[in-house]
């Protein structure tokens, strides 16, 4: 007689391990996704060969229906090392659901005085996040848009991977 207690071992020896790299990666995907609760709208643009023309403004329209909310807005700027300044204008248009609008102007440190680029990143990619107008109640629920102009009155400004915009409900 042949046993093939072995085999079977085995099997569920493999079967376990299976079953328990699930569930690990279960854990680990609903703990990335509980640890952002706070983000109510969060979207990148990947910028055309990283050269963000005068022309092309990256315009974003989260719908908000808390009016009653206090949230942190933060402008996510991606660059690469072949960017050529130190710093970066932007002209940020926002407008609410009854049509009011406002522009500002808004500066970006993108590196310290020594050429370190600020921001966190490996192998020549940064990533910058600039807190762009904190404790903000939007008066009205609705599709807002959120239009984000390069200012360094450059065209072809080289450099930008991804310009992007994230709204968060203040804690």
């Amino acid at each position: 007689m042949i046993r093939f207690t072995g085999q079977i071992k085995m099997k569920k020896v493999f079967t376990l391990l299976r079953d328990f790299c699930f569930l690990i990666l279960v854990f680990m995907i609903g703990g990335l996704v509980s640890c952002d609760r706070n983000r109510i709208f969060e979207e990148n643009t990947e910028i055309n060969n990283q050269v963000w023309d005068l022309n092309h403004p990256v315009e974003f329209t989260p719908i908000i229906s808390d009016s009653l909310g206090v949230c942190n807005v933060y402008l996510n700027i991606r660059n690469t090392d072949e960017y050529p300044y130190s710093n970066l204008f932007l002209f940020v248009t926002t407008t609410s659901p009854t049509g009011y609008w406002i522009k500002d102007t808004i500066e970006i440190i993108m590196a310290d005085k020594r050429g370190k680029w600020t921001g966190s990143g490996i192998g020549g990619v940064f990533n910058n996040q600039k807190l762009f107008k904190a404790n903000v109640r939007f008066p009205y629920p609705g599709r807002y848009s959120f239009k984000l102009e390069q200012g360094m009155r450059v065209d072809g400004l080289k450099g930008i991977r991804d310009v992007g915009l994230r709204i968060e409900i203040q804690k």
